[in-house]
């Protein structure tokens, strides 16, 4: 009987159950924090976010990894999936990862309302915000004003508004019973846009406590029970931070739907001045490159099919004008297709983090408009330039007659004999003329 009892204390002792005690989850028996890893974020949800996020935690739960994450999120949201990986690896970590909104003045809104409420610690800077979680649905976020008909009643929405809303919904609700966190609240976020500040998300249920820094977050998490990994033991933890690599940093800026337009742009500009004069190689190259950049960015960030389709339409017009004289017809086009493809782009406004603001769209619709317009202008100059070599460059050159014109006979022009013929009288031998008109090897001339 005492060897069996020695035998059980000896594996509770070794067990994970008493390795909580320092760093392993127990809710009986609480959660040391030696040390937190701290990986800001600030931007939108999108698969670069996804990537960066999700390489903190597996960071963390790495062997040798810190103890908590703390995941400083900035965000106005952004892309479901991108949303939904972030959030499987969360609740996958065998550590705590908490969610700190900050710094002052930031926000969770949408997707980060998912990524805050899958966290067992939520923390929020003063004058943050978090909420209007409603999913995106064809080009906008329905106002109280839309969901109503003139006579003030619910307008009747279509079964794929119904189906994306009642998923969304169904996905908080799950991680809010997880979490253990404010449900009604957090539905009301997805179906109604509700959005409120950190006193108030506090009060409601929804974050754990404000805290202005970091070091008073970790002051407050002392002794604060997180979820399935008990009462946290945080007594002045070493602290390091994880930051995106320069490929995550590159991409990220790629990725951001006013540099992907500009990139467009820019890269058409490119192909407009190789395709005017062939062989200078440099704007070609820049152009194509940063062409597919911005199909890349379009592709990661699930641009509609019909924007980019519009934008290319424009490029197509704003071609043609350098090489027909449409005056102006085809350019007018252009900038019409390429505003409403700008405008069509994302399905997401602003408030999903992922859209082309206004000054973006003028700034490159009036820039495109100046390189066509700059390159028709020297086609036209080009056109209307007096030829300056060949045969019909004669025309308006003097001519001396070498042998008399009644009306035909030799001019001399430009230290070469040709046959001529005088428009009108007869010229004699040795007399000044002018080139009239070339035709062949034949010139007429006339008198000065």
């Amino acid at each position: 009987m005492m060897k069996k009892t020695a035998f059980i204390l000896a594996v509770a002792l070794f067990s994970p159950l008493h390795a909580a005690r320092t760093g392993g989850p127990d809710a009986a028996k609480g959660y040391k924090v030696s040390s937190v890893t701290v990986a800001p974020y600030s931007g939108p949800i999108t698969p670069v976010a996804a990537e960066f996020l999700g390489d903190a935690v597996r960071r963390l739960n790495a062997e040798g990894g810190a103890d908590m994450l703390v995941i400083a999120l900035d965000t106005p949201g952004g892309l479901d999936a991108s949303m939904r990986e972030i959030i499987k690896e969360m609740l996958a970590s065998k550590k705590p990862v908490a969610v700190y909104v900050s710094p002052q003045g930031a926000r969770a809104a949408s997707a980060g309302v998912f990524i805050a409420m899958a966290s067992p610690l939520v923390a929020m800077a003063p004058g943050t915000n978090i909420g209007a979680a409603h999913p995106v649905m064809l080009g906008s976020v329905p106002s109280p004003a839309d969901l109503q008909d003139k006579e003030g009643k619910k307008k009747k929405s279509s079964p794929m508004e119904d189906k994306v809303l009642n998923d969304a919904s169904a996905y908080i609700k799950s991680i809010t019973q997880k979490t253990g966190r404010n449900v009604k609240w957090s539905v009301d976020a997805v179906k109604k846009s509700d959005s409120i500040s950190a006193e108030e998300a506090v009060k409601a249920g929804v974050a754990d406590f404000m805290a202005k820094d970091l070091d008073e977050l970790l002051a407050k998490a002392d002794g604060f029970k997180a979820g399935d990994f008990g009462k946290l033991s945080v007594k002045k933890p070493a602290v390091s931070r994880f930051e995106p690599t320069r490929r995550q940093t590159f991409l990220a800026a790629v990725t951001d739907p006013n540099i992907a337009m500009i990139l467009m742009s820019l890269g058409a500009a490119g192909l407009f001045i190789e395709l005017y004069n062939p062989g200078l190689l440099l704007p070609g190259v820049v152009g194509g490159i940063s062409m597919l950049l911005a199909f890349y960015s379009f592709q990661t960030l699930s641009a509609s099919f019909a924007g980019v389709a519009l934008i290319l339409l424009a490029f197509v017009f704003f071609v043609a004008e350098i090489k027909v004289m449409s005056y102006g017809l085809l350019t007018v086009g252009g900038v019409i297709s390429m505003t409403l493809g700008s405008l069509m782009l994302f399905r997401q406004p602003s408030l999903g983090g992922l859209s082309i603001s206004m000054e973006t769209i003028l700034a490159n619709v009036i820039g495109v408009v100046a390189v066509t317009a700059l390159l028709a202008w020297i086609v036209i100059k080009a056109q209307m330039r007096r030829v300056v070599t060949g045969i019909e460059s004669l025309e308006g050159r003097k001519a001396l007659a070498k042998t008399a014109l009644a009306p035909k006979g030799k001019v001399l022009v430009e230290g070469e004999l040709w046959d001529a013929e005088l428009a009108s009288g007869s010229a004699e031998a040795g007399e000044e003329l002018v080139v009239e008109k070339v035709d062949g090897f034949h010139i007429t001339v006339r008198r000065p």
